[in-house]
């Protein structure tokens, strides 16, 4: 069981599965957890197949929601891109999936929160204070 990821030597293979309006990101076999979890984190839905037995990998591939619209497919699918490349993986996505202004907001959205300053700030002391009995 072959996926399209490993076949073109991509960490990240997004496209659209034929006769079907079912997008997928499919990653190579065996692609760490935390590529994985970032799929999960952009909206994506995991799907798992393990082998009968215990012999053979287990199949994981991630799927836009099937209750979503094409343009809301379409822009999943897109927004999803900057972040990946930002964690240094290989991403192809098609023309016929590409949104132009997904992929401008959500790379704009990435750039502003790489910018924030962080708001955590150490914690104040408050110095005793003393009365006079």
């Amino acid at each position: 069981m072959g996926n399209r990821a490993a076949d073109e030597g991509t960490d990240v293979e997004i496209y659209r599965k034929p006769l079907t309006d079912t997008v997928h990101a499919d990653t190579p076999t065996g692609a760490p957890e935390q590529l994985l979890a970032l799929l999960d984190r952009l909206g994506f839905e995991r799907n798992t197949v393990s082998p009968a037995g215990t012999a053979g990998p287990t199949y994981a591939w991630h799927e836009a929601p099937s209750h979503i619209s094409e343009d809301e497919k379409r822009r999943l699918a897109t927004r999803a891109v900057p972040p990946l490349l930002a964690a240094g993986y290989v991403v192809h996505i098609p023309d016929y999936l590409f949104d132009q202004a997904a992929y401008l907001s959500a790379a704009d959205e990435l750039r502003t929160q790489r910018a924030a300053p962080a708001t955590a700030s150490p914690a104040t002391t408050a110095r005793p204070r003393r009365t006079r009995g």
